[in-house]
């Protein structure tokens, strides 16, 4: 056995050398915890906002990247679209009962929520292109609009429950031109009320919930109200030329007396129940659910007065989050998918029609269908968005993404402006939009549309203005009905209608405006003056000759999508301001008319064929109570409480503007939507935040400083070493 000869390290040896493994040991301690640290800052603000569920869910709309969808594929193409929407109400509301499990898992959201609906959206995706693809031509991208992401739903600045004005005029707020609402000069202004409208202060939630706020815990919250008396004036309105049709005409058809309401959107989801994922308020036509023919709308009973307008007029109901269960409070659609509280019925609704200030006005097609607005506005962002809302005497001021405080005797007024240029051969558009189309900053209709009356939608609500300061405890907060993840977002109001106004009635509407005469439908197209405030009540009565009312008839605001051959636009002048709370913006009564009051039948529940994956079953039709929200909302007291608790709130970031902000989720999101979302799902992308306080950092950085010290202490015993060599 031969002899070992290795020589042993000596004791200098052995001290150099650990005095490196010292220092090497020391050093990746200090790199490791930098690095985790980091990790930690951006994953545990992204967490922390997913647990405290003021978060959304913001997919790609694949319906408007539809332009064409052939005949034959129709009906699958609009289940399968319905059933996308189903997949994302789903995800968010796993999403907000998922806190506990998020607060635990970090990954849970991604792995549990966005992963599984990113492979559910993209075989439906797929089925959206073969059905296309065997009636017509193969349409390519879509498989990009499978992801979705995480997003923050800027309702989380709230401290302690309070809301932080932190945010004046940045995102969408600027210079009260909306984004991506084309390039019309004249264009509506009342988009977003920045630059010193928006000053939110420190106004205390109360009792509001935390999260994304509201009844439901899915919005509103007080950020998105704004004090009206302090919004500039807006509206503008073009120029009327030699040749303008300046008339109007007004249909009466009642605010809803007989408690018609369903979760259906026959234009959007034809075919499937509770295709809208939330309520609607229907007048005129009465047979209008999600199974509804074209001869069922013809032969419908309707409640205007003048029996030749069948038409559709409807729109999300109004609810105050006032812990009222309606019957939809256990309903899809309803208090299930987060849309709860009492259901307000409208002081008044008008309907009227009005000209071009380019030209005279043609017909419209029986059957034409019209959406104006965008109810998934608030993650889609505000190209396709048409809300106006405001107050009586203040109508000159509209805004788009804030509900407005009104002050003591003045009510809340919703209006929609619809489209006013047709393609001149199509009723419907596969994605509902291109057929028709705003005209332009001076009247214009572009592309060879033809003119038609611009049907103008003013709905007046008697409501208090809420307690902001205690987040509506006393009084309480209102909103819209929304898609789940659209967080009730007052920009996400929208309004359809569907034309079964008979032949004649029609081409008397069309002479009358063409003349220039001011004409009530009850009256079969009379001479009345009164024509703009007959649809109130359903008896048309003459509205109190006392103050006048704003003229709903005089102007053309025409805010447009960028998908649409006209952008631009007009606002009208609705009033001469002051004062106009009583007349026409209060109307005739709410009953009578042939509208039921108060032996109105309970709303009857669609016969829904048997679900299919698009289907959410047929509890979402008609299970609303008959929205009498509003005979005990007097304004006798509100006064104060819009001079002293009412924000100028800060503006509550769409997603849109987030997503362009920049990302700290570490999801790599950042382009902006429309458009494919990027191929990694699951991040959170939202505002940056100074978090943490003396404590937490030194509870995240000892090993750091460990670390330092083993790499200070191989140091200190190297020169040492050094030294007694030397």
């Amino acid at each position: 056995m031969g002899r070992n000869t290795r020589r042993r390290p000596t004791g200098a040896r052995r001290a150099t050398i650990g005095a490196v493994a010292l220092m090497l040991g020391g050093g990746g301690i200090v790199a490791a915890n930098v690095y985790a640290t980091a990790s930690e800052g951006t994953s545990g603000q992204a967490g922390q906002v997913l647990a405290s569920g003021a978060a959304t869910i913001d997919c790609p709309d694949v319906g408007s990247e539809l332009a064409a969808v052939p005949e034959g594929a129709k009906t699958e193409v609009d289940k399968e679209l319905a059933l996308l929407d189903k997949q994302i109400a789903e995800a968010y509301q796993k999403l907000q009962s998922s806190a506990d499990a998020i607060r635990q898992d970090g990954a849970f959201a991604e792995n549990s929520i966005m992963n599984p609906l990113k492979d559910k959206r993209a075989a439906t995706i797929e089925r959206i292109v073969g059905a296309v693809d065997a009636a017509g031509d193969r349409p390519e991208g879509l498989d990009a609009f499978a992801p979705c992401i995480l997003r923050a739903s800027g309702n989380q600045d709230q401290p302690e429950n309070g809301q932080d004005g932190g945010e004046n005029g940045d995102g969408q707020n600027g210079d009260g031109q909306g984004e991506g609402q084309g390039d019309g000069a004249g264009q509506d202004q009342g988009q977003d009320q920045g630059d010193g409208q928006d000053q939110g202060g420190d106004q205390g939630q109360g009792e509001q919930p935390p999260g994304n706020g509201g009844q439901a815990g899915n919005g509103p919250v007080a950020a998105d109200f704004v004090d009206i008396s302090t919004v500039q004036p807006n509206v503008s309105k073009p120029a009327a030329q030699g040749n303008a049709s300046k008339g109007s005409f007004t249909t009466a058809c009642g605010v809803n007396e007989n408690g018609l309401f369903n979760s259906d959107n026959v234009i959007v989801a034809p075919g499937v129940t509770n295709g809208a994922h939330h309520f609607h308020d229907y007048v005129g036509n009465q047979s209008n659910n999600a199974f509804a023919s074209d001869e069922d709308l013809a032969n419908a009973e309707t409640t205007c007065e003048n029996q030749g307008d069948k038409s559709s007029y409807f729109w999300p109901v109004l609810r105050l989050q006032n812990g009222t269960e309606e019957k939809d409070a256990a309903s899809p659609g309803g208090g299930i998918e987060g849309n709860a509280g009492e259901i307000v019925t409208p002081k008044a609704a008008t309907m009227s029609f009005e000209g071009s200030p380019t030209g005279e006005v043609t017909a419209m097609p029986k059957l034409l269908r019209i959406i104006t607005g965008d109810a998934k506005a608030f993650v889609n962002g505000p190209a396709n968005a048409n809300a106006s809302w405001s107050c009586t005497g203040f109508e000159d001021r509209q805004l788009k993404d804030k509900y407005p405080l009104c002050p003591q005797g003045s009510d809340v007024v919703r209006t929609f402006r619809f489209q006013s240029c047709w393609d001149g051969r199509n009723i419907d558009s596969a994605n509902h939009r291109t057929h028709v189309a705003f005209a332009d900053a001076n009247g214009n209709c572009a592309n060879d549309f033809k003119a038609i009356p611009q049907l103008v939608q003013r709905i007046v609500y008697d409501v208090d203005a809420p307690s902001i300061a205690d987040g509506g405890k006393t009084k309480p907060l209102f909103a819209v009905d929304s898609f789940p993840e659209q967080l009730h977002k007052p920009v996400t109001d929208h309004g359809d209608f569907i034309n079964v106004f008979d032949e004649a009635l029609m081409n008397e509407m069309v002479e009358c405006i063409n003349e220039g005469r001011k004409c009530d439908g009850a009256d079969d197209g009379g001479n009345g003056d009164g024509g703009n405030d007959g649809g109130n009540g359903g008896g048309g009565e003459e509205p109190a000759p006392t103050e006048p009312a704003p003229d709903p008839t005089d102007g053309n605001e025409q805010p447009g999508g960028d998908d649409q051959p006209g952008d631009g636009g007009q606002d009208e002048d609705p009033a001469d301001d002051g004062g106009n709370n009583g007349g026409g913006d209060n109307g005739a009564d709410n009953g009578g008319g042939d509208n039921g009051g108060d032996d109105a039948p309970e709303p009857s529940e669609s016969s829904a064929p048997p679900a299919d994956d698009a289907d959410q079953g047929d509890a979402g039709n008609g299970n609303a109570d008959e929205g009498n929200g509003n005979a005990d909302n007097g304004n006798a007291d509100n006064g104060d409480a819009v001079k002293d608790n009412a924000p100028k709130a800060a503006t509550s970031p769409s997603a849109a503007e987030t997503d362009a902000a920049g990302s700290t989720g570490g999801s790599g999101a950042d382009t902006a939507l429309p458009g494919p979302e990027p191929a990694e799902a699951g991040g959170v992308t939202e505002p940056q935040a100074v978090t943490g306080g003396l404590a937490e950092t030194g509870t995240q950085l000892w090993p750091a400083a460990a670390g330092a010290l083993l790499v200070l202490g191989g140091f200190v015993l190297l020169r040492r070493i050094s030294n007694r060599s030397n």
